[in-house]
C-alpha cells in the first residue's frame, strides 16, 4: 500500500474515537476561560476600570526590555492562528468539506481555544503603554501573510510530531514569562501567562497521544516521521517573523536570541523537549520495526546526547537588539 494512502487509512481508524480525545483534551466552550475574566471590565461605569488601567501600567514600568521583547515574540505567534489552522485543515485525512469529518472538527475546537491566547496578551500589551501597537500590527499582518512551511507537508505524521514538540515548546516559553512576572510583581500578566501555559501543556498531551496510537498500528512509518523531523530539526512557526520594511525572517533571530539571553526558551528546552518526546513515546521499546526504522531510532536515541555537545559551544549575543515592537525608554 502507498503510504499516502496507508496514512490516509490510519488517520480514518484513529477518527472513532475523535469525540473521546475532544472530550478528554478540550475543555467546553461555556466552561473556559475568556480574556475579559483577566482583563479591567469596561463595561458600563465602572469605576474601577481606569484604576485597574493605571495599575496595569505602572506595573508595567517595572518590567525590562527583554522581556517585552518576548512578551510581544509570544503575542504576535499566537495571533498567527489562522496560518496554523489552514495548514491543519491540509493535512491528509482531515475533510472540511464533505459534512466536515472528525480530524475537521478537532482542528476547529482546538483553534478555538488557541484563539483565546492571542486575544488575551494583545489587550494586556494595548493597555500597558510600553509597546508599538501599530508596528507589532504590521509583524502580526505579515507573519500570517507570508504563511509558514514547517518541513511536514501534508502529512499526518509529521504534522503530529511537530505539534507534540511545538505545544510543549510554548508551554515552556508562557510558563516562564509567568513565572518571571509573578517574581516582579505583575500578578494579573503571571495569572494570564500560567494559564495559557496550561492549555498549552493539555494540547501537547493530546498531540502525543495521537502519535502514540499511531506507533501502535503503523510503528515503521511513525518512526520514519519522527525521525525526519528531528533531522531537520523543528522550526518554530514564527521563522518568517518580520518588523516593518524587513526581509522574510529578518526579526526571528533576534527574538530567538533574546528569549534565550533571558532564559524564556534556550537551545537545551528544545532538546529537553526531544528527550521528553522520546521517553513519552518509548522510543527505546517499540518493536517490530524494519531495518529503515530501526537505523532511524537509533539516530533519535543518540541525538539528544550529540546535541548537547553542540549546544554547550553556542553563544547568545548579549546586546539587545532594539525592536520597533517596544518602547526602550521607561514611560513616567
Amino acid at each position: 500500500m502507498a503510504l499516502k494512502n496507508k496514512r490516509f487509512e490510519v488517520m480514518k481508524f484513529l477518527e472513532k474515537d475523535i469525540d473521546t480525545l475532544v472530550e478528554k483534551y478540550l475543555i467546553p466552550i461555556e466552561k473556559i476561560w475568556q480574556p475579559t475574566d483577566f482583563l479591567p471590565n469596561s463595561e458600563g461605569n465602572n469605576e474601577d476600570f481606569f484604576e485597574d488601567v493605571r495599575e496595569i501600567r505602572e506595573l508595567a514600568k517595572e518590567l525590562p526590555y527583554d522581556f517585552w521583547v518576548v512578551l510581544v515574540g509570544d503575542m504576535i505567534t499566537e495571533e498567527a492562528l489562522p496560518t496554523y489552522e489552514s495548514w491543519l485543515m491540509d493535512v491528509e485525512g482531515v475533510d472540511q468539506v464533505n459534512g466536515k469529518n472528525g480530524w475537521a472538527k478537532w482542528v476547529s475546537q482546538w483553534t478555538a481555544e488557541e484563539n483565546r491566547h492571542g486575544d488575551v496578551l494583545n489587550k494586556y500589551l494595548y493597555l500597558s503603554g510600553r509597546v508599538n501597537m501599530r508596528e507589532i500590527e504590521v509583524t502580526t499582518q505579515h507573519l500570517i501573510a507570508d504563511g509558514f512551511d514547517i518541513g511536514t507537508d501534508r502529512d499526518p505524521y509529521k504534522n503530529f510530531v511537530y505539534t507534540s514538540f511545538q505545544e510543549l515548546a510554548t508551554y515552556v516559553s508562557h510558563n516562564r514569562v509567568a513565572k518571571m512576572a509573578k517574581d516582579m510583581g505583575n500578578k494579573r500578566l503571571a495569572k494570564m501567562c500560567k494559564i495559557i501555559a496550561g492549555d498549552e501543556m493539555r494540547h501537547h498531551h493530546a498531540y502525543s497521544e495521537f502519535v502514540e496510537r499511531i506507533f501502535e498500528v503503523d510503528p515503521n512509518q511513525m518512526m520514519m516521521a519522527f525521525h525526519y523531523m528531528m533531522k531537520q530539526k523543528i522550526t518554530m512557526p514564527a521563522h518568517f517573523l518580520r518588523e516593518t520594511g524587513g526581509k522574510i525572517g529578518s526579526a526571528f533571530e533576534e527574538f530567538s536570541n533574546t528569549a534565550q539571553r533571558i532564559g524564556v526558551y534556550t537551545s537545551m528546552d528544545y532538546i529537553d523537549i526531544l528527550d521528553k518526546l522520546i521517553k513519552r513515546w518509548e522510543i527505546d521499546k517499540i518493536t517490530n520495526l524494519n531495518d529503515e526504522a530501526e537505523k532511524a531510532r537509533d539516530y533519535l536515541m543518540k541525538l539528544p546526547s550529540r546535541m548537547t555537545r553542540v549546544a554547550e559551544r553556542m553563544k547568545v549575543p548579549e546586546n539587545s537588539f532594539e525592536f520597533k515592537w517596544v518602547q526602550p525608554a521607561i514611560i513616567k
